[in-house]
């Protein structure tokens, strides 16, 4: 009876290892939820870095501006962080947007939109997101004022942080940041690294189920239109298993009159006239893209002062059948939140996707471009220019074949962040 007990002992503890050692790495690398689509991607992490001290802290000026302008400056802080080899304190975001109007400007806890422990799992090792709780306030914090100015080079950036990377600046328990956004800072990082951060950036679940309420609507609507033709009544249950199934765009149509006064002087200063893109344009364009299924649903994420506007919804070729908040029925779930929450329920609804359309000048297309590249690369796609429509890109001011939008890839090599923090015509495909 001993000998069988401990040979079954035994046993049990094989198998918990093997099972130990199998399944964890596998569940770092994909958590699949609705559809292989939708999975969270644990970053691979280098281990040429120092381990980041978890007593030492960078604190950063509170981020502001536009959501994915925000995630850029929270990227690159983190980056700056990680080359002083020190935790990052949680910085405050901005729920409104910002431009002149400081007193106006609301902060938000970065915990009211990422998931915090999340995003220090998924980059651990990378970098480390503190709290200022976890300070001892036992010195003063140094401050590291950054240059501004021509004068201010991106090599005296550089060696300005290697010298605050160094005793007895580094002894310190706290660096204070003061001056610019750190939007502004200059880059000292490439694309890969940004895309590290990005993929540690998971919503809160409240965040991401009213996103995953609105793509059940498009989709909903998008089987409803389809069985059309074919049935008047379907029940529920069909429905809902088809839904699932269920393809829509997404356009991110940037025609707002401030935007199209900004686009027009950057087309001036820079001299490149493939910036600004018409309604008209925009509609002709999506109308163009080879491949397509019709009917389809367009879901058009448009800026709250055009909901006014039925004019976005005509005009648009037949089987193309455009949707934004209020004629899909959804606007109430957008209503209750501020401005950056809105944004970031509208960049999910993009990110999901079967295809979207962008402005290749906006930084909120060009990050949902990014994410949208380095999943399509962690599923085996070695290029996905070449690949069929679905999960295709696309940037509308841009001139493709056939009269569409040309199609839209991301370099994942660039040197730096460059051109998805500031708009490029020249976008891989």
């Amino acid at each position: 009876m001993n000998s069988i007990f401990f040979r079954c002992y035994c046993l049990v503890c094989i198998v918990l290892i093997v099972r130990a050692l199998v399944l964890y790495p596998l569940s770092r690398i994909l958590t699949f939820q609705e559809k292989p689509w939708d999975w969270i991607y644990s970053p691979s992490i280098s281990n040429s870095q120092p381990e980041i001290k978890k007593d030492k802290f960078l604190e950063v000026p509170q981020i502001v501006w536009g959501l994915n302008n925000q995630k850029i400056a929270f990227a690159r802080a983190c980056l700056t962080a990680r080359m002083l080899n020190r935790t990052l304190l949680m910085p405050s975001l901005s729920a409104s947007l910002f431009y002149k109007e400081v007193e106006l400007l609301e902060p938000i806890a970065f915990e009211k939109i990422f998931q915090f422990y999340r995003f220090n799992i998924l980059c651990n090792g990378f970098v480390q997101l503190g709290r200022y709780s976890e300070v001892s306030n036992k010195t003063e914090p140094l401050e590291l004022r950054k240059g501004s100015g021509r004068r201010w080079t991106v090599e005296r950036d550089l060696d300005q942080l290697k010298e605050f990377s160094k005793t007895p600046m580094s002894e310190n328990e706290v660096i204070r940041i003061v001056g610019k956004n750190p939007f502004l800072w200059h880059d000292h990082w490439p694309v890969k690294d940004y895309a590290k951060i990005f993929e540690c950036l998971v919503l809160v679940d409240e965040i991401s189920k009213e996103a995953t309420r609105v793509v059940s609507k498009i989709q909903q609507t998008g089987s409803k239109v389809k069985t059309k033709s074919q049935t008047q009544e379907q029940s529920i249950d069909s429905m809902n298993s088809s839904d699932m199934h269920t393809p829509y765009i997404a356009v991110h149509m940037r025609i707002e009159k401030d935007w199209m006064i900004h686009c027009k002087n950057l087309e001036h200063r820079s001299n490149i006239s493939q910036i600004c893109s018409s309604q008209k344009e925009i509609m002709d364009r999506v109308a163009h893209i080879t491949g397509l299924q019709r009917p389809v649903i367009v879901y058009l994420a448009v800026a709250d002062s055009l909901l006014e506007d039925e004019s976005v919804l005509n005009g648009w070729d037949e089987g193309l059948l455009p949707y934004e908040k209020k004629r899909l029925g959804v606007w109430d779930v957008y209503n209750r939140f501020p401005y950056l929450i809105k944004s970031a329920i509208d960049y999910e609804v993009c990110l999901r996707a079967d295809i979207f359309v962008g402005n290749s000048f906006s930084t909120f297309s060009s990050l949902i471009v990014l994410e949208r590249t380095q999943k399509l690369m962690r599923l085996g796609a070695k290029d996905s220019c070449g690949m069929d429509v679905r999960w295709g890109s696309y940037a509308y001011n841009i001139l493709g074949e056939s009269g569409g939008p040309q199609r839209w890839t991301t370099d994942m090599s660039a040197s730096n962040l460059q051109a998805i923090s500031y708009g490029t015509n020249d976008i891989s495909c």
